[in-house]
Formats: structure tokens, C-alpha cells, sequence
């Protein structure tokens, strides 16, 4: 019995030892962790300051391009084909000799024309001779009133006669000149529709050859009605303005991307709206010295809608979304405090938004460090520049 009382006692004092060892370890633990939630430093976020600045507001649409001048060749006589003088795909100049058209019965009319004019003013001095003299011996009764009347009417006649030539002549010679087919304006010629020996026909349906103006060339771009309206009221409410010496420079964006190095100019705004597109065109003059734009090619339009004069814009990466997709951002207030904001957004500028309502100048949205904080939180906010954040 003596050795199991031994025995009890160690084990005894063996457990309380333990417990207390626990007891102070979990003390300690308790004391560290206090320490280090004490001690755990404030979330940092980046921050941009919101502050009000001059913009240009712009609207990129798209368009088309077209000929600043089109002329459709066509002959204005019946005849052949005896030569084709231009190169296709060449520029021609305003003039210049297309296709030469067999002359020849068009000469024999000329001169048949000129011969019967030169017959009838050959006839017109004896006739008029004739009735000068009717006239004097009608005084003294040395010829009868009818005789007169005859000699006065042939008068006319052969007048009459003359002028009919004069413009038959003139006519064979227009006919004449239709022989020769020139280019009605300067630009570049297309490809021919007839060849050499081919027999072509007055105001013919199919053009002979299309010559086209292409420096400069028109930008016809549809805007609908719904933006109109909108640019409308913006310029009565006050939020835009007319302002800047180039607000009718429109610059384009090729195809391919690439900005197209010169600024076009817009001319007009169509007063017509399409129907069926609810749109109206807007025309643009845009210069062409090297040929880069071809009628028919597709473009976008950036036009400039007018001057805001206190835009505030804001980082798209500062703008989330709730649920019901509404715009909103997180600021820092002046107790270092998160809050929550809606935002009415009008559209993206570069890679900002620009917002209409919901921020005022000096608010400080937080940019960077959002997934960690929420509204109500403490923060530290350095400028989203200079953030460095872990």
C-alpha cells in the first residue's frame, strides 16, 4: 500500500504541473495575439482626387466614301468605235480625247449642210434685187399689187431659207464634234466598256466609261435621331458648348484601325431623315491628295459634339457594379472612412468614364485595394500613382 500512495502522489503532482504549464501557454498565446491585432496595420488602398477639367466630347460614327464627282461617259451620236486614247485606271484631265467615233458621215453632213447654205445665201441677193424693184413700180402702177406680194414673199422665203441652213450647218456640226468623246472632268477613268469596231448609240444605257473626282472625296455618315435629339438638349441645358476653332474638323479611323493623317470638314447636315434607318446624313469633305480613300470604302467618323467645360472623369477600373447593374465607386472620406457611391454615367473617353452625377470636385475614389475593404471600413489612401501596395 506504501508504494502505491508513492506512486499517486507523482502522478498527482505530475498533472497539476502540467495544467498549470497549459494555463500560463494559453495566457501567454492570448496576450500575443492580443498584441498583434493591436498592432495590425490599416488596408491601403490608391486614390485619384476628382477634379473638374476641359474636354472635348466627341461621337465616332461610321460611313462611306464617295466621288466628290462622278460623269458617266456615253456617246451622243450613233457611229463606231475607231479608237480608244486613254489608258484604264489612268488619270484623265477635263477635255482630254476618250474614243473617236467614225466621223465620216457626220463630215458629209457638215458639208452637205455648208453647200445648200452657201446655195441658199447665193439665191438671196436676186431676190431681194426683185423685190426692191416690184416695190418702186408698184408706185407707179407699173406692176400689179400681186406681183408685189409675190416678190415680197419670196424675199422672206429666201431669208427664211438661210437661217433654216445656218442651223442645219450649225447642227451637222455639233454632230460633228459628238465624234470626238472627251472627258467631261478631271479625275481618274475606270475600265471601258467597248472596244475598238463596237457600234455605240446615243444617250445608250451603258456608259462607254465612269470618270471619277477623287481628291477630294465626301464621308456620308448616318446619325440617328436619338443623338441628335440628346445633342440638342445638352446645348440648350448648358452641358455642352459650341466652343474650339475646329468643331467642323472630323477625323477619321481607316479600316484597318490606323488613323487617317488628315482632318476632313463637315459641310452639311442632311434635313431629311431615312425612314427606315430613323437617321440623317451628315456629309464631309475630307482631302485625298494620295488616293488612299476609294469610293465605297468603309470608315468611322470621329465628330466633335461640343466643349464640357467641367467634365469629371474617373478610371473604369474605379467603377463596379450592384446587382441590378448600376454604376457605383468606393471613396475615402475626410475620417479615412469607406463609403459607397451611385454613380450616372454619359459614356467611355480613352480608358475613363465620365460621369454626369454622383461625385463632386475633391472626392477621393479609391482605384486600387478594393477587394479587401468595404463601406465603413478604416483605410489608408495614398495617391494611386505612388501606391505600393502588398
Amino acid at each position: 500500500m506504501r508504494f502505491n500512495k508513492e506512486v499517486f502522489k507523482s502522478l498527482l503532482w505530475t498533472a497539476v504541473s502540467m495544467a498549470v504549464a497549459g494555463v500560463l501557454w494559453l495566457g501567454g498565446c492570448n496576450k500575443q495575439q492580443g498584441r498583434q491585432a493591436a498592432t495590425a496595420p490599416l488596408p491601403e488602398v490608391a486614390t485619384v482626387a476628382v477634379q473638374p477639367q476641359r474636354i472635348e466630347l466627341t461621337t465616332e460614327l461610321p460611313g462611306r466614301t464617295s466621288a466628290f464627282l462622278v460623269s458617266d461617259i456615253r456617246p451622243q451620236v450613233n457611229g463606231i468605235i475607231q479608237k480608244r486614247l486613254f489608258l484604264e485606271g489612268s488619270d484623265v484631265k477635263a477635255g482630254q480625247l476618250l474614243y473617236q467615233i467614225d466621223p465620216a458621215p457626220f463630215q458629209a453632213a457638215y458639208d452637205s449642210a455648208k453647200a445648200s447654205l452657201g446655195k441658199a445665201e447665193a439665191n438671196l441677193p436676186s431676190t431681194r434685187s426683185r423685190a426692191e424693184r416690184y416695190k418702186e413700180l408698184l408706185a407707179d402702177k407699173a406692176v400689179s399689187r400681186q406681183d408685189n406680194d409675190d416678190a415680197a414673199a419670196a424675199l422672206e422665203q429666201a431669208r427664211a431659207e438661210v437661217e433654216y441652213w445656218k442651223a442645219a450647218v450649225e447642227t451637222a456640226r455639233i454632230n460633228l464634234g459628238y465624234t470626238r468623246v472627251t472627258a467631261p472632268i478631271s479625275g481618274r477613268i475606270g475600265k471601258s466598256n467597248v472596244t475598238e469596231g463596237a457600234l455605240v448609240t446615243a444617250q445608250q444605257p451603258t456608259p462607254l466609261s465612269i470618270v471619277q473626282q477623287l481628291d477630294p472625296v465626301y464621308v456620308d455618315v448616318p446619325q440617328s435621331t436619338t443623338e441628335l435629339l440628346r445633342l440638342t438638349r445638352s446645348l440648350e441645358s448648358g452641358r455642352l458648348s459650341r466652343g474650339g476653332t475646329n468643331r467642323k474638323k472630323v477625323k477619321l479611323v481607316l479600316e484597318d484601325g490606323s488613323a487617317y493623317p488628315m482632318a476632313g470638314t463637315l459641310q452639311f447636315r442632311d434635313v431629311t431623315v431615312d425612314p427606315m434607318t430613323a437617321s440623317s446624313i451628315l456629309r464631309v469633305v475630307v482631302p485625298n491628295p494620295k488616293s488612299v480613300l476609294l469610293p465605297g470604302m468603309y470608315v468611322r467618323a470621329v465628330v466633335q459634339e461640343g466643349i464640357r467645360e467641367n467634365a469629371i472623369l474617373v478610371p473604369q477600373q474605379a467603377v463596379s457594379r450592384d446587382p441590378k447593374g448600376n454604376p457605383l465607386v468606393l471613396v475615402v472620406d475626410t475620417g479615412e472612412k469607406v463609403s459607397q457611391r451611385m454613380l450616372t454615367l454619359d459614356r467611355a473617353i480613352d480608358d475613363k468614364w465620365l460621369v454626369t452625377a454622383g461625385l463632386e470636385t475633391g472626392d477621393r475614389v479609391i482605384v486600387e485595394g478594393m477587394q479587401r475593404i468595404r463601406p465603413g471600413a478604416s483605410v489608408k489612401a495614398v495617391p494611386f500613382e505612388a501606391a505600393n501596395l502588398k
